[in-house]
């Protein structure tokens, strides 16, 4: 799945022959940073309600790039940088990259793996 968001990130760089919408690219790395950092590498800390500073950072850090793989195909699109069909391309993408994060995060949680 991970890989298939990829290629619609390059897909509708290339069929535009725009290579904007490959900067969104870049919060698909920053997403699982404050996971890898502040929650030991499981994303139980996510639903979780307590936590102290560093937990509630992470939280936020993770919130933070999220919006901002929302954001960055919508800022791009009006400043006319880039189509309509790539800033929608670039939106299914970022829907099966939640989608496989969604898939990791169920997994994480089931003693059975």
């Amino acid at each position: 799945m991970f890989s298939s968001s990829i290629l619609l990130q390059i897909l509708a760089c290339a069929l535009y022959n725009n290579w904007w919408p490959l900067l969104s690219a870049l919060m698909y790395v920053l997403v699982p940073m404050p996971c890898l950092f502040f929650g030991g590498g499981s994303t139980q800390f996510l639903t979780s309600r307590d936590g102290g500073g560093w937990i509630g950072a992470a939280k936020f850090l993770t919130g933070a790039s999220t919006v901002g793989s929302l954001a960055i195909p919508i800022i791009l699109r009006h400043a006319h940088m880039i189509d309509t069909g790539a800033m929608f391309i670039e939106f299914v993408s970022f829907f099966i990259f939640v989608c496989t994060v969604l898939c990791f995060h169920r997994v994480s949680l089931e003693d059975d793996w």
